[in-house]
C-alpha cells in the first residue's frame, strides 16, 4: 500500500453540498483541506449544457447522475425476520455520484425545520403525555435548538439565493409567507418565482377551506443573483428539468454555482476524483483518526494522513464507513443498545390528482421548487389529540415539469396498458394537477442499518443493510394529510379526483424521494447518539459527521436546508474551536 507523505489539516470523503461547505469554510479558516470524490468530475459547461441536458432518457432513466449500482449498492428487507437482497436497480432513492453530489440532480428545495422538529420527544411527551411515543418508539431531541442554527439557516439560503416569502420575521407573522415557520432574521435574498397555473388553482382553494397557502422556497433563481462569495447565478427558464437533472443555465444553486469556482481557487485547497474510501484508519487504542485508506482510479490502494476526518457523503455511505472503521457501536435492535446504524428513517408520500375538462395546466412549465405549499398539517402545526400518531407534513402542488415518459396520470379505472390507456394519457396529460403529501417518519426500533453478512461491494467489502418499513404511526399520518389533500382537490372544481393512498409496506422499487435520514444521529448521550451536537464522533474525536445521518427522525420537510444548516454549524465549530483545542467538544 503506497502512503501520501503529506498529511492535511482535513480531509473530507465525500463532496456534495456537505463536503463543499466544509471545504469553503475550513479553507477560508487557513486549514489546508484534501477532497476524496469517488465518482468523476462534473461541471456545468461540460456536463450540463442546455444543448443535450433536458433529456430524460439519459439522466433520469439511465441513471447517468446517479450511483452505479453494478459497483455499490446495498441489500434491503422490510422486516429483520427476512433474508436481505440487494438492490440491482435505483428505485426509490438516488444517491448522486461525482461532483457534485445529490446537490446536482435535486430540486432546490430548501426548508427551515420546525422549532418543534428538534425537540420531538420532549415536545410531543409535554403536549400529549408519554403514552404518545410508545417504547418501540426510538425519537430524539436533537441536542441543538431551531434559534441556534436560525443564522445558518440564513446563510445557507443567501448562499443558495433561495426565492421566496417569509412567513416570520422576528416573531411577527408575514402576510403571504408560512405563518407557522420559526423565527427568521430577515427575508429570502429572492421574491418567489413567478407563478403557474396549478399551483395558483390549488393555492386559491386551499384557502376556501381555511388553509394558508404560501410559495415554495426554492433554490430556483427568480431573478440574477450574486451569492455572498461572489458567484453569479441567472433567472430560471422554466424548462421542467431540474429534479434528477444538471442545470445547465446556472438557474439552480449546486455545489459548482455557489461555491466550487471559489475553492478551487484557493491553493489550500484540492480534490481528487475516482479516489474511494474504504476505511478510516485509527490509532492503537482506537480513540484518533490517523486518516483513511482509499483506492484511486488505477486501483491502487493509498493511505491518506490528515489530523481531521469528516464524513461527508451521503448519509448511507457515511453510516457504512462508520460501521467498516470501527467508529462507535453497531445497533443491536434486539437490545437497543449501541448507535451506529440506530433510527434509520425515510419520508412517507401520497398524492390526490384533480382531472379538468375545461382547463389547460401546461403542466411541463415549471421548476424544481415551483408551488404552492399548505403547512398546517406538518409537525406539530395543529392538535394530534385522538388522531393515533405524531409528526405530519406539507401538501401542495409543486410543478417540476411534467416530463413525458414520467407523467401519466389517468383518471381511476384506465387500463394499465392499450390504446385506452393511451387515449387516456393523451386525454389528460394537459388537464391534471396532482398534489402531493410530503410526510415525516417517526424513527422505530426495529429500523435500522447495518453490515450484510452475505453479500460485498466490487471492493469485497460488505454491503450496507437496510431494514426499514413504515409503522401504523406513518400510515395513519399519511391517511390524514392525504383526506387534508382531497379537502383541497374537492375545492379546485375538476372533474373528478383520484386519491392515491400510501398504503402496505415500504418498496423500494418505485422512486419516493432521496430523503434518507439518520444511522448515525446526534444527540447529548453517547449512549442513544453517534455524534454529539456539533457533530463530532463521540469515540473518535477527530472524525465529524455531518448530513442528513444526524437526524434522529425525519420531518415533514425535504432534508437539504437543515444539512446546509447543520454542516455550517460543524464547520465553524472546527475552525472555532477544535482547531485551537483538539479534543471532545462535548464532555460525555
Amino acid at each position: 500500500m503506497a502512503s501520501d507523505p503529506a498529511p492535511v489539516d482535513v480531509l473530507l470523503v465525500g463532496f456534495g453540498w456537505t463536503g463543499a461547505i466544509m471545504g469553503e469554510v475550513l479553507t477560508a479558516a487557513g486549514l489546508n483541506v484534501l477532497a476524496l470524490e469517488r465518482g468523476g468530475w462534473r461541471d456545468t459547461p461540460n456536463d450540463f449544457a442546455v444543448t443535450f441536458d433536458q433529456d430524460e432518457l439519459r439522466y433520469y432513466w439511465r441513471h447517468r447522475l446517479f450511483q452505479n449500482v453494478a459497483h455499490e449498492t446495498l441489500t434491503f428487507r422490510n422486516r429483520g425476520d427476512q433474508v436481505a437482497l440487494p438492490m440491482r436497480r435505483l428505485g426509490s432513492f438516488l444517491p448522486g455520484a461525482g461532483v457534485g453530489g445529490g446537490g446536482i440532480h435535486w430540486n432546490g428545495q430548501v426548508w427551515r425545520f420546525l422549532p418543534s422538529d428538534f425537540v420531538a420527544r420532549s415536545h410531543n411527551v409535554g403536549r400529549y403525555g408519554a403514552a404518545a411515543v410508545p417504547e418501540t418508539m426510538t425519537i430524539q431531541d436533537y441536542g441543538i435548538t431551531y434559534a441556534e442554527l436560525e443564522t445558518y439557516y440564513d446563510r445557507f439560503e443567501y448562499l443558495c439565493g433561495v426565492s421566496g416569502k417569509a412567513g416570520n420575521l422576528g416573531g411577527k407573522v408575514q402576510a403571504g409567507g408560512n405563518p407557522f415557520e420559526g423565527p427568521r432574521s430577515r427575508d429570502y435574498p429572492n421574491p418567489p418565482l413567478a407563478m403557474t397555473y396549478g399551483p395558483t388553482l390549488f393555492a386559491e382553494a386551499a384557502a376556501r377551506v381555511g388553509f394558508h397557502p404560501f410559495p415554495h422556497p426554492a433554490a430556483n433563481m427568480s431573478r440574477a443573483y450574486t451569492n455572498p462569495l461572489g458567484l453569479q447565478l441567472g433567472p430560471c427558464t422554466y424548462c421542467g428539468f431540474c429534479e434528477k437533472f444538471g442545470c445547465g443555465n446556472y438557474s439552480k444553486a449546486s455545489p459548482q454555482t455557489t461555491i466550487l469556482p471559489i475553492l478551487l481557487s484557493r491553493p489550500n485547497f484540492a480534490l481528487r476524483t475516482g479516489c474511494e474510501v474504504v476505511k478510516v484508519e485509527l490509532s492503537a487504542d482506537r480513540k484518533h483518526a490517523t486518516g483513511v485508506t482509499y483506492v484511486d482510479e488505477t486501483g491502487a490502494t493509498i493511505f491518506q494522513a490528515a489530523n481531521i476526518v469528516v464524513l461527508s457523503a451521503y448519509i448511507l455511505e457515511n453510516v457504512r464507513l462508520m460501521l467498516l472503521s470501527g467508529i462507535g457501536t453497531p445497533y443491536d435492535p434486539r437490545t437497543g443498545a449501541g448507535v451506529i446504524g440506530r433510527n434509520y428513517a425515510y419520508q412517507i408520500t401520497s398524492s390526490v390528482n384533480v382531472f379538468y375538462d375545461d382547463k389547460l395546466i401546461n403542466p411541463f412549465i415549471g421548476a424544481g421548487s415551483l408551488g404552492m405549499i399548505v403547512d398546517d398539517f406538518n409537525g406539530d402545526n395543529f392538535d394530534h389529540s385522538g388522531k393515533g400518531f405524531i409528526g405530519g407534513g406539507y401538501l401542495g402542488v409543486v410543478n417540476t415539469g411534467a416530463r413525458p415518459i414520467e407523467s401519466h396520470p389517468t383518471p381511476d379505472k384506465t387500463p394499465k396498458w392499450g390504446s385506452a390507456w393511451k387515449k387516456a394519457v393523451a386525454g389528460n396529460y394537459l388537464k391534471t394537477v396532482s398534489i402531493a403529501t410530503h410526510g415525516a417518519v417517526m424513527s422505530h426500533r426495529g429500523n435500522y442499518l447495518d453490515l450484510d453478512p452475505t453479500y460485498t461491494d466490487a471492493l469485497g467489502r460488505p454491503m450496507l443493510r437496510m431494514t426499514f418499513d413504515f409503522t401504523d404511526n406513518e400510515h395513519r399520518m399519511s391517511d390524514f394529510l392525504t383526506e387534508r389533500a382531497s379537502d383541497a382537490a374537492k375545492a379546485m372544481g375538476g372533474r373528478e379526483i383520484k386519491a392515491n393512498k400510501r398504503s402496505g409496506s415500504y418498496d423500494i422499487v418505485p422512486y419516493q424521494t432521496t430523503h434518507n435520514t439518520g444511522g448515525a444521529i446526534m444527540g447529548t448521550d453517547p449512549k442513544t447518539s453517534a455524534i454529539n451536537r456539533y457533530l463530532q464522533s463521540w469515540d473518535v474525536p477527530n472524525v465529524f459527521v455531518p448530513g442528513a445521518n444526524a437526524f434522529p427522525q425525519n420531518a415533514g420537510y425535504n432534508p437539504m436546508g437543515t444539512v446546509g444548516a447543520l454542516t455550517y454549524w460543524c464547520a465553524e465549530a472546527i475552525a472555532n474551536h477544535y482547531v485551537k483545542s483538539p479534543g471532545p467538544l462535548v464532555q460525555a
